[in-house]
């Protein structure tokens, strides 16, 4: 990937998610942008979001965030100057849920931990 594309990326995560902490504060509070992807020719590209909260919580999130879309398009070509703005699609990250998971059960793994023990006076 040139250093052109990751710059590219960044940019528009960064852009994103202030486009959404400034304009939704209230509706995308739980939304996180985690990764973006644009292709080499800018048409397209796959911005990654993880949702906090449970499954019908994460889920009527994503729908609120697909139906801005267009929206959120539009304000970053206001924002950023590219030859073209990418055609976004939006995919939910889970990996933050696994990573959680897996920290879970390796603590479950590892037992209780044990308390300090208390310097004697000998």
């Amino acid at each position: 990937m040139s250093n052109r594309i990751v710059r590219i990326n960044e940019l528009v995560q960064r852009e994103v998610s202030d486009i959404l902490r400034r304009r939704h504060a209230e509706e995308a509070v739980a939304i996180t942008i985690t990764e973006v992807r644009v292709a080499p020719d800018l048409r397209e590209g796959r911005i990654f979001v993880a949702v906090v909260g449970d499954d019908a919580t994460v889920e009527e999130r994503f729908r609120w965030l697909q139906r801005r879309a267009a929206e959120i398009r539009k304000e970053l070509a206001r924002r950023i100057v590219l030859k073209f703005i990418p055609h976004f699609i939006y995919v939910l990250d889970k990996s933050s849920e696994r990573a959680a998971r897996v920290i879970q059960a390796l603590d479950a793994i590892e037992g209780p931990a044990e308390p300090p023990k208390e310097p004697s006076d000998g």
